[in-house]
């Protein structure tokens, strides 16, 4: 691969200035990607610090104690970047097995004895320190890691049915079937970005088109016991009456009168807030349905930004995270191998996907999902692996200055 969109460079660093030498020394990689990861960060203080309001008076404590929450994981985040970017990417290849070996058995229990949330087991506690996190946010960082080094491994059978196809696809059908219970927009994203890098990887098309045609049937099938089947028998299923009626409620099904428990109400107070915002706004801290919306701090935090810094706002949320996917495009034209390019295109594609989602949801594009927008919303886990993702493609960027003599233009 060559190094297209990259600088020739003498040192491999920046030569000119102290802060650029700095920069250099200890923040290697695409220093436009560390931009987007700071702006995001800054995005995401003024958005949950504004958002927090009514969680706040809930939970009798002031706004400042979310803020300061919110920072210390945004600092936590960079940390972990910052070591994850210095290790070689190459060390990610056996880190992904171990990864991957180990979030089968946490899902596992996760979907026995999870901590509930909303009708949803997701989380497990961790014993004496009492954290909790979310395991699908592990399993979907370990996936793609792992399907990027099989990948890479297995080039010169890719073609291959039997050699190839089968031993790539069971890891992916299994982590995705494992989190679908419980969090069905995270598997449905997690197996959309596998075969995406699956194409990308040289996998034979007619071996992909075969997996996209058995999974848009399985899915009307599923759609169509969903709706079909009675309320009594959905009642058995875990979460398949909250998937029913997002469906619903988002194709105009349910009618009747709207309530505060309903996602329809959800999507409502979002379109209320997106009105508000208009072209251009800057009125910090000034929305009104974060008092309404039940998640504004998570789910809907995109109309809370727009709410407050209009279509402008909501607009540069959208070209960051474009930006970042496209930088991550620079860094896999420029990578000499191929687990490289394959991690960081896997891993900035599903976190492109997810904020795409999530923005979706706040416009009423798609139904209710529940997934977070990915460095802004207020969380734990999330922000945890997110970093760790970027701390990855950075350390890919990273390698290909080192390795090949280059800079990011």
């Amino acid at each position: 691969m060559g190094a297209i969109g990259y600088k020739k460079s003498q040192t491999g660093t920046f030569p000119e200035g102290r802060v650029g030498g700095i920069m250099s020394e200890y923040l290697q990689g695409d220093r436009m990607i560390w931009l987007v990861v700071v702006l995001l960060f800054l995005v995401s203080m003024l958005a949950v610090y504004s958002s927090t309001g009514t969680l706040a008076y809930k939970m009798q404590v002031g706004n400042e104690r979310y803020l300061m929450k919110q920072i210390a994981m945004a600092m936590a985040g960079l940390v972990l970047m910052f070591v994850t970017h210095l290790i070689d990417y190459k060390y990610y290849s056996r880190i992904a097995q171990l990864l991957w070996v180990l979030s089968i058995p946490l899902l596992i229990y996760t979907m026995v004895s999870g901590s509930r949330l909303n009708d949803a087991s997701r989380w497990i506690t961790l014993p004496v320190v009492g954290l909790t996190f979310q395991t699908s946010d592990l399993a979907k960082l370990a996936l793609i890691m792992f399907l990027a080094r099989q990948l890479s491994i297995k080039q010169d059978q890719i073609t291959d049915f039997k050699e190839a196809f089968l031993p790539i696809l069971l890891p992916i059908v299994l982590t995705a079937l494992l989190i679908a219970p419980e969090n069905l927009s995270t598997a449905m994203i997690l197996f959309f970005t596998s075969v995406y890098v699956m194409f990308l990887g040289r996998i034979a098309m007619k071996h992909i088109m075969m997996l996209i045609g058995v999974a848009i049937v399985a899915f009307s099938f599923f759609m169509l016991l969903l709706f079909v089947l009675p309320e009594s028998a959905l009642s058995h299923v875990p979460r398949a009456q909250t998937w029913r009626h997002r469906i619903a409620d988002f194709s105009q099904e349910v009618g009747g009168k709207r309530n505060h428990h309903t996602e329809e109400y959800q999507t409502e107070q979002a379109k209320i807030a997106i009105a508000k915002g208009g072209i251009l706004k800057l009125n910090p801290g000034g929305s009104d349905q974060k008092n309404f919306l039940p998640h504004p701090y998570s789910d809907f935090i995109y109309a809370i930004i727009i709410e407050e810094y209009g279509l402008v706002g909501g607009a540069f949320m959208v070209c960051l995270y474009l930006f970042f996917l496209y930088r991550c495009i620079r860094i896999v034209k420029a990578a000499p191998k191929a687990f490289g390019a394959l991690l960081a295109v896997g891993l900035g594609t599903a976190l492109v996907i997810q904020a795409m989602i999530n923005m979706a949801v706040a416009v009423n594009l798609v139904p209710v999902t529940g997934v977070t927008l990915p460095l802004v919303s207020m969380g734990g886990s999330s922000v945890i692996f997110t970093s760790i993702a970027f701390g990855i493609i950075l350390s890919v960027s990273r390698n290909i200055e080192q390795e090949e003599n280059v800079v990011l233009a």
